[in-house]
């Protein structure tokens, strides 16, 4: 018999129902040949300093830095049961072999191997790798599991990743908090997150606008106007000199076609329930998982026939991935698009098994659409409808505009107007009701190079340069996403790109509004007194986005076997030790 286990429950009851393990035990589905079972997140995690001496439960200066010879693991507070139903199932003599099927990456493979160690479990191991719950995929996984063996560096990769922020938490807080008798504390993504606020609310409080000017003026149906001019005497001799009359000299026409956006992943599901509905990214991933484990309310209060009959509303929401993988072509068309247009071009685009990673876009699912979306929660349905339109939308045609740039050039100084008009509305149909700001089409006349136009008004407008806007939870997700990317050498695939996963993004914000670092204005982020100071005064290392994409490049070497994971520590270590002895000098 072998064992199946999943990172979640919902997804070892999708697995168990395609293998046949139908019968509910204690813990675990059983049937067929196989016992299939389920983690609930992390089950085992990074044991706290004082788990290796008593004297570290206290904070002191003079006991750090804390750098163990060998990292030991507990067993989290919260899963001790179901840990100890996989550690009798690990152990079990029935069991042969161990099938992890876990989330297709550094995380998923963490999350099994740690549980599979803490267990002393010696069974042979094999994975399975899918990145979608499709049946097809799930049984197409199983005639092609890999030997366990195989993704040893990715284990390896994942451990290095969990020492490494286990150093900067453990020792780099308690640096700071010790020196300035403050509760501070640092971390990799928390404080370099921190670090962009503080420096963006810097930006606006040092800001000094600017006036400047232009020259505008009013002609028949349309009006011209110049670019900035910073010096007013010049606006007012350009009034002087240019008449009554002025005469056109070129008039530019181009076809715009804007391509529609991908369907969501979490980050940018989180940014525009910000934008559109002023959701925080927190509250965009309660919904979507609200939505992702909503239960029919027609079905059965029998438990196990429950489980298996769920109608799910969306798929899996902690995802990175904005594509779908092929095998869900048919599926999608026939019964999510259905009737409705689309542009088949997008397919190939959209659904592309190469660029999901462990979990495709998140969509509606097929039984969502036989349910009765009105008896949602108002903030769930206007998730659940931004979802669904956005899928459409991302297999749309193109948007057409006809742009019209309107020139005048008089003195050496150039008049202008732009204009557009949609030709076809393309993918926005299904956009319509989520613009943030009225738009309505400039219709421009048509105009020949050569016209002169009387002048019915001339007048110089005083005008000032804006600072910066402070970060809102659009804005910072967006730059979370693509911190340190610049950093990040070329030709070298990461796992993680940025400042945390789609998942924790939004725990890291809450985690710095709850600690007092930030707080919330409205729809902005504002960095406190308590925020500013951390950020004055950690060191360089701990606070800056390309320290993450340097480690992310570093993981990905030893996840491919071209780097050693002790080596990776042993600089991480270094640092450290030299970040504590500057302040012992």
């Amino acid at each position: 018999m072998d064992l199946v286990i999943a990172e979640k429950p919902s997804v070892a009851i999708s697995i168990a129902k395609v293998i046949g393990a139908t019968k509910k035990k204690d813990g675990y589905y059983e049937g067929n040949g196989y016992r299939v079972s389920w983690c609930v997140g992390h089950l085992i995690q990074m044991a706290n300093p004082d788990s290796y001496d008593e004297k570290y439960a206290k904070w002191n200066m003079e006991d750090l830095p804390i750098i163990p010879s060998e990292y030991k693991y507990e067993v989290s507070k919260s899963t001790k049961k179901q840990f100890s139903v996989l550690k009798k199932l690990l152990n079990d003599k029935e069991i042969e072999n161990v099938i992890n099927a876990c989330d297709a990456g550094r995380e998923g493979e963490s999350i099994f191997r740690l549980v599979y160690n803490q267990a002393n479990c010696k069974k042979k191991m094999k994975r399975l790798w899918i990145s979608s719950m499709e049946d097809s995929a799930i049984k197409d996984g199983f005639n092609n599991l890999k030997d366990g063996s195989y993704y040893d560096d990715l284990f390896e990769s994942a451990k290095a990743r969990a020492i490494a922020d286990w150093l900067v938490g453990m020792n780099i807080s308690r640096l700071y908090s010790c020196l300035y008798k403050q509760n501070y504390s640092v971390g990799r993504v928390q404080t370099p997150t921190l670090a962009m606020i503080v420096n963006r609310d810097d930006e606006i409080s040092n800001f000094k606008k600017e006036k400047y000017y232009t020259v505008e003026l009013s002609l028949d149906k349309f009006s011209l106007s110049t670019d900035r001019i910073d010096d007013k005497t010049t606006t007012e001799q350009l009034i002087n000199l240019v008449g009554n009359s002025i005469e056109i000299t070129d008039v530019f026409q181009k076809e715009k076609i804007t391509k529609p956006e991908l369907p969501f992943d979490l980050t940018t599901l989180q940014r525009e329930c910000n934008k559109y509905f002023g959701y925080s990214a927190k509250q965009t991933l309660d919904y979507a998982q609200s939505l992702y484990e909503k239960m029919s309310p027609k079905q059965t209060l029998n438990i196990v026939q429950s489980l298996y009959e769920r109608h799910k509303v969306l798929t899996y929401p902690r995802t990175d991935s904005r594509c779908l993988t092929e095998d869900m072509i048919t599926s999608v068309i026939n019964n999510i698009l259905g009737k409705n247009d689309f542009d088949t071009e997008r397919i190939k685009i959209v659904f592309n098994s190469k660029k999901v990673t462990d979990h495709h876009a998140i969509i509606p699912t097929i039984s969502s659409l036989k349910e009765d979306i009105s008896t949602l929660p108002e903030s769930e349905a206007k998730v659940y409808r931004l979802i669904l339109n956005k899928l459409h939308a991302s297999v749309g045609y193109p948007l057409v505009e006809n742009t019209t740039k309107i020139v005048a050039e008089f003195d050496g100084f150039e008049f202008s107007s732009s204009g557009k008009v949609i030709i076809d509305e393309g993918f926005t149909k299904y956009l319509k009701e989520y613009k943030t700001k009225k738009t309505e089409d400039t219709l421009l006349p048509g105009v020949k190079v050569g016209e002169v136009f009387e002048i019915r008004n001339k007048e110089v407008k005083e005008k000032y340069t804006s600072p910066p806007k402070h970060f809102t939870e659009d804005t910072l997700l967006k730059a979370m996403e693509v911190a340190g990317n610049d950093a990040l050498e070329k030709g070298i695939e990461v796992e993680r790109k940025g400042l945390g996963t789609p998942a924790t993004r939004a725990g890291v914000i809450e985690n710095l509004i709850f600690k007092g670092f930030i707080e919330r204005d409205k729809k902005n982020l504002i960095a406190t007194n308590k925020g500013i100071s951390l950020v004055t005064i950690v060191s360089d290392t701990f606070k800056s986005a390309e320290t993450t994409a340097e480690w992310e490049m570093k993981l990905s070497d030893i996840a491919n076997g071209k780097a050693n994971k002790d080596d990776f520590l042993k600089c991480i270590e270094n640092e450290i030790r030299e970040t504590v002895g500057i302040y012992r000098k």
